[in-house]
């Protein structure tokens, strides 16, 4: 969903703090079980922009003007040039059916209003039909499910897995379940439209009163459409998808999609049978037993059919938007029923409150989070120039109970890209962020097509900014364009640099898939060294890791100006854990292989003297 998160810096202190003094909560044996023994990367592709070769980028042009990809774009090839960047799962974002503007009545698609669509090509947030992909990505859009299906097959093929977007919050405004399979009744079909709540509706309604356009810039940016026409037939009006009761809501509310209901009243309190106490230690077969037979909102048996739909299709898991806007019982509900069909599944949720984590990981049975208000917020303030690194560390401590849970990214479709003038500047800045990003925790990582190969965002698609790749119009993306080279996916149209960024996030995923010490654990130095190290400027940052095969100093410079020298202490107790007698020990850089350092190591304490060049990271293993 496209958003915009807003949190003072007092705010974020309180959070931060509540949750470096939330006390650790023991794993049982069923989720130490469920935590993977290697990294795991995900690739996360706008499937439509993805294939496209076109550059003509015409703000708000078509599909004729401006082309777009397909799901037959991710060819064999492209997909083994991506398992080899160091991929396992690739989240496919905006392949159920959405509402867009383009006429699909001749298979039986119902055109939308353009005052209720967010672009041209229309938000993958505000989805029309769960049981079918988008016609757009399809060559011939009458077997568009058979396109995406075949996608899968060539998908695992490749080595890799599937995610795909399921957005339970809310749908579009003109929801139309025109694939339904047999017995499966359509959003609203059985709804009592007279009252604003009822537990079994599937959602919120404002008797009695039309729904009104909001007061938004002109739609197709004043094109001329038959559907343009001031109104959209929506009686009784619904609440948006944001939560907004207005009939008419604001043109910065969710305006294009109306909010599902979960069995929560509108004073807040629950509907339906809630968890109890302890189940944060239970296996999801616990949850999932929990359920059985007990009586909840229709909206729970709607969205858990859709997840198994999917999921037998072989669709290996799923990015939950705006998770934390559905309770968590809901979850635990459905995934459970998930993880039932396939204990393996990948369930990722989008939840930016800290204090609210714990329940969606360990009630609500997600495996990963995004670890944005953290992390994330925490590294582009350090390459803003606004804070020193230092924080990491406490940042890691505060999650230590869950840090495998929450997932680190730089770059997405929601967020500026990494290498644009308002984050970073440029992809060279960036480079610190992502070693500092994939190897801090056991936590996966997640890349952002084009990413790799510094792609700013600067292109004005139409609907919405630049510094974020469109996603609601039909654009193409330059730089990754220039790597797909016309669909031979071999980079021959990429610049030196560019080049060079995409060896150096080969290099970083690849190490990290292979890497036990990244399974392994967590010991910053950086206190010690910032309070007693010389020369140790700002701008470094250094941790350790290691496993029982594996150890690892990392050691990064945030600063794009300066080179720094200085002599790298490693305390007593890493040298203990890593049972290390005095003497001298040689140390080599895993990302290039052409640095090495002594680590001297006396009367139990241990000094590495380095030089480390502007934006530079050095994975010393022993």
């Amino acid at each position: 969903m496209m958003k915009k998160i807003t949190i003072v810096a007092g705010i974020s202190v309180v959070l931060l703090a509540t949750a470096c003094k939330t006390k650790d909560l023991k794993m049982n044996a069923e989720q130490k079980e469920s935590v993977s023994n290697k990294k795991e990367v995900v690739y996360q592709v706008f499937t439509r922009l993805f294939g496209n070769k076109n550059t003509t980028n015409k703000p708000w042009g078509t599909i004729e003007e401006n082309g777009v990809g397909k799901f037959n774009d991710f060819t064999d090839t492209a997909l083994r040039e991506i398992k080899d960047l160091g991929v396992t799962y690739v989240w496919y974002t905006g392949v159920p059916h959405h509402a867009l503007i383009r006429n699909y009545s001749d298979i039986g698609i119902s055109n939308d209003d353009p005052e209720v669509v967010k672009g041209r090509a229309g938000s993958p947030y505000a989805v029309k039909d769960y049981y079918n992909v988008n016609p757009d990505l399809a060559v011939n859009p009458a077997n568009r499910l058979q396109e995406f299906e075949a996608l899968i097959a060539r998908t695992h093929k490749a080595g890799l897995k599937v995610i795909i977007d399921i957005v339970p919050n809310h749908i579009a405004r003109k929801y139309e379940g025109k694939s339904n399979p047999a017995g499966v009744r359509d959003f609203g079909a059985d709804d009592d439209t007279t009252v604003e709540y009822k537990r079994d509706n599937n959602f919120y309604y404002i008797p009695n009163t039309h729904f009104e356009i909001p007061d938004t810039d002109k739609p197709l940016n004043g094109e001329k459409n038959p559907l343009i026409d001031g109104k959209f037939e929506e009686s009784p009006a619904k609440w948006t998808g944001n939560g907004s009761r207005l009939a008419r809501p604001d043109k910065n509310d969710w305006y294009e999609t109306i909010k599902v209901n979960y069995g929560i009243r509108p004073d807040g309190s629950k509907d339906f049978p809630e968890l109890p106490a302890g189940f944060d230690t239970k296996s999801y077969q616990e949850h999932f037993d929990f359920w059985k037979g007990k009586d909840v909102p229709d909206s729970w048996d709607k969205f858990k059919d859709i997840a198994l739909y999917w999921t037998a299709k072989g669709v290996d898991g799923f990015r939950f938007d705006m998770a934390e806007m559905v309770p968590y019982e809901f979850w635990s509900y459905m995934n459970s029923a998930i993880k039932v069909n396939n204990p393996d599944a990948f369930l990722l949720a989008e939840v930016y409150n800290p204090k609210e984590y714990r329940n969606y990981i360990h009630l609500g049975k997600m495996d990963y989070l995004y670890d944005k208000v953290e992390t994330y917020d925490k590294l582009k303030d350090i390459i803003q120039g606004r804070s020193l690194p230092d924080g990491l560390s406490d940042i890691q401590n505060g999650m230590v109970d869950i840090e495998h849970h929450m997932l680190h990214f730089l770059d997405n479709h929601d967020e500026q890209r990494l290498a644009s003038p308002e984050f970073a500047g440029t992809p060279q800045k960036g480079k610190p962020l992502m070693v500092v990003s994939t190897t801090i925790s056991t936590s996966p990582t997640m890349v952002y097509f084009g990413q790799e190969v510094g792609e700013a965002g600067n292109e004005n698609a139409g609907f919405g900014t630049h510094s974020r790749t469109s996603i609601f119009d039909y654009i193409g993306v330059p730089n990754h364009q220039r790597w797909m080279n016309g669909g031979k996916f071999d980079g021959g149209q990429l610049s030196q640099d560019e080049k060079e960024l995409r060896d150096f996030y080969k290099r970083v995923l690849n190490f990290s898939l292979n890497s036990s010490a990244l399974m392994g654990k967590y010991k910053e130095i950086q206190t010690l060294n910032r309070q007693t190290t010389q020369a140790y400027d700002p701008g470094i940052y250094a941790f350790t890791r290691w496993s029982d095969t594996q150890k690892l100093v990392v050691v990064t410079n945030f600063s794009w100006l300066t080179t720094s020298n200085f002599e790298l202490k490693i305390p007593s107790d890493i040298i203990q854990k890593w049972n290390l007698k005095d003497g001298n020990y040689t140390l080599t850089d895993q990302l290039y292989n052409k640095s090495s350092v002594q680590l001297k190591v006396l009367n139990g304490e241990g000094k590495l003297q380095i030089t480390i060049a502007p934006s530079e990271s050095f994975i010393y293993q022993l």
